[in-house]
């Protein structure tokens, strides 16, 4: 009788499930009554990658070299190269707004030469070249204004690249990747409140969930080496719970340090930027973040700035 088949397969099924559940319990309590067990957890299969860049900006002669060239070319040199990774992060130095260039053409010292305005075309351009998120904390993030935090906000959200530190627009972003919370968060000295004391509050806070804490900072003297406001911030930020801390802004490589086994980079220099008046200014870093097993392992490359517009790997 098919019913009559159908139930005893059924009640066969949920038997034998049943017997298997019994015999593991069996197994375990065994185990722990004899002291020989092991606990496993859940952990990634592979190792969460994460690449760090510094300073990105895409107006002025980038901007002349991509009307020309296309914006992905300016990322072509490092795009396989970043794709390889979880994601990537770098400091967007400037609002993605619909507004012409007031700095294009412009000779250092003149007006608008450091105002700053970038194509809608930089944000799907940065999310093909392995781009995940970026920190729009810098000291040209209000260049057009609160219309231009709004339209990078929505520019950057509508090809899904995260992003934190804008005014008004929250200085921590997480998300999660193989399984791992990741949280950025912003401290940026010279817009919006510049008070450690709530990037502080804000790593204790998400501390609490994340797995990995980066604090991406935009801070220190231009061309210089890093001080001692970084140095102590810095440290305050580990203390804190930070991870890793990854500075920007003074265009130049500044220095690496491990606090309480933590790695600090004061500056990574520029990525993209039309800087080239010394070698300082023409090469930038590029830190590579491996998080595996509860591990955290950090390398470092080296990128060269050319005048054709790329950014390469040395």
């Amino acid at each position: 009788m098919p019913f009559v088949d159908t139930f005893a397969s059924s009640f066969t099924t949920i038997m034998n499930k049943t017997a298997l559940a019994l015999v593991i319990a069996a197994v375990c309590v065994g185990a722990l009554l004899s002291g020989e067990y092991s606990v496993y957890v859940f952990a990634p299969e592979r190792p969460t990658r994460i690449a760090f860049v510094g300073d990105m900006m895409f107006d002025r002669t980038m901007r002349t070299i991509a009307e020309r060239e296309g914006y992905e070319y300016l990322l072509s040199c490092t795009r396989d190269y970043l794709r390889g990774f979880d994601m990537a992060v770098g400091n967007l130095e400037g609002p993605i707004t619909a507004h012409p260039s007031v700095s294009q053409g412009k000779k250092p010292g003149e007006p608008d030469n450091t105002r700053f305005t970038f194509d809608f075309a930089v944000a799907a351009a940065l999310a093909d070249a392995g781009f995940g998120a970026v920190s729009l904390g810098n000291n040209h993030i209000y260049d057009f204004g609160r219309e231009g935090i709004d339209s990078t906000a929505s520019a950057l959200d509508t090809v899904g690249l995260l992003h934190f530190g804008a005014p008004g627009k929250g200085d921590v972003v997480t998300t999660t990747v193989n399984g791992l919370q990741l949280a950025f968060v912003a401290f940026n000295q010279f817009v919006g409140a510049a008070n450690p004391v709530i990037t502080e509050t804000f790593i204790r806070d998400v501390r609490t969930t994340a797995d990995f804490v980066t604090v991406y900072a935009h801070w220190g003297d231009e061309y210089e080496a890093e001080n001692e406001y970084q140095r102590a911030l810095a440290r305050r930020f580990i203390d804190a719970g930070a991870d890793i801390v990854i500075g920007s802004h003074p265009h130049v490589v500044q220095g690496h340090e491990v606090y309480k086994g933590k790695h600090i980079y004061y500056s990574l220099g520029n990525f993209i930027f039309d800087q080239y008046w010394e070698e300082a200014v023409r090469t930038g870093l590029v830190v590579e973040v491996s998080i595996d097993q509860g591990e955290v392992s950090v390398s470092e490359r080296i990128i060269d700035i050319a005048r054709t517009g790329l950014s390469c790997l040395r």
